[in-house]
């Protein structure tokens, strides 16, 4: 039989998971009168963050490289803003656009992947200056706030529910409530697998660790740091795209100031997820969590009614700080081990 290897990445993911089932079953207890035990609500916490489950994903990849990415908000607000644009003022279909919407992703992570990887500027830098360029061109676009209403296939796909065939309960008014989810739910778990795959059961996800731990030795070991660099920034821009187009199903709408924060939410999801700012540790099923405590907290600052919003903030800067804690004392005691 064989052991499970005890590592970093294995106990920062069991941390995350722990926590996530501690607030949640603490939401149970103290907001269970509230409808807070039932299934839909913990399927309304992955609905309300599907595309930023998707973002999380591809912000997992390039932190684990050592990188960053802050324009994945000003990305998907583009997105959106193509997608109503496009469908509301050009009466272009939306299967079109969504297509053109991932190909521009693709065009804007190679172009972000290139100045990093080859031309070697600060992925800071370089991705500030995207998110200047893709919050700018939202505004070019239109300043006005754009509802999407005349696509009735997206529409269509916005108001899809996919039945779950347990966890049926009646209301307070006596009506059955069937269990669903949104088609972005869907699309969201789809990445997660495929991030996972990639990153556990492919030669470029092995690189991907290896450049993060050390891209001396990554070198060394014959690995094209700069390819998989770049690679990395593409796939984190894919990964965004797809989740500015479940973004846009959940809002049905473009404007210039959607999505605002949304790449801090990113990265402080793949943090307490248990993924390393300095790159090399890190698991995309922790950054899913991650998104998960996130949700969970929002949720149980709204069951109480009484709190405003920003305790969310509080609450998730608190959590962000412990793990950043963590995760110095986890390097510490890899330094010593290795001495």
């Amino acid at each position: 039989m064989k052991k499970i290897k005890i590592n970093n990445n294995n106990v920062l993911l069991l941390i995350t998971i722990g926590l996530f089932v501690v607030m949640y079953a603490a939401g149970c207890i103290v907001y269970g009168h509230k409808g807070f035990t039932n299934l839909q609500t913990f399927l309304n916490i992955l609905i309300n963050n599907a595309g930023l489950i998707c973002i999380t994903c591809g912000m997992t990849c390039v932190m684990l490289t050592g990188g960053i990415d802050i324009s994945v908000g000003s990305l998907v607000a583009l997105d959106c803003m193509i997608m109503a644009v496009g469908v509301e003022k050009l009466g272009i279909s939306s299967p079109v656009l969504m297509i053109g919407i991932l190909i521009f992703g693709l065009v804007f992570g190679l172009v972000q992947g290139f100045c990093i990887a080859y031309l070697e500027i600060q992925p800071f830098i370089v991705t500030m200056a995207g998110m200047f360029f893709a919050r700018g061109m939202t505004a070019v676009l239109s300043t006005q706030q754009i509802s999407i209403v005349s696509d009735a296939l997206f529409t269509k796909l916005a108001g899809l529910k996919v039945n779950l065939p347990f966890g049926a309960y009646e209301n307070s008014k006596g009506i059955l409530q069937i269990p669903y989810v949104r088609i972005t739910v869907v699309v969201a778990l789809i990445c997660v697998a495929v991030t996972f795959f990639i990153l556990y059961a492919t030669r470029f996800g092995r690189s991907v660790y290896a450049v993060g731990g050390n891209q001396q030795s990554a070198a060394l070991m014959g690995l094209n740091v700069k390819l998989t660099k770049l690679k990395t920034y593409v796939l984190a821009s894919l990964f965004t795209s797809i989740g500015g187009i479940c973004f846009c199903l959940n809002t049905m709408s473009g404007t210039t100031s959607q999505a605002t924060g949304m790449e801090m939410d990113a990265i402080s999801s793949a943090v307490i997820g248990g993924t390393l700012l300095t790159g090399g540790v890190g698991n995309v099923i922790g950054s899913f969590f991650g998104v998960l405590i996130n949700g969970t907290i929002s949720t149980l600052v709204k069951s109480n009614g009484k709190l405003i919003s920003s305790w969310s903030n509080i609450v998730t800067a608190i959590l962000l700080c412990f793990f950043i804690v963590l995760q110095a004392v986890f390097a510490k005691l890899k330094e010593r081990k290795n001495k």
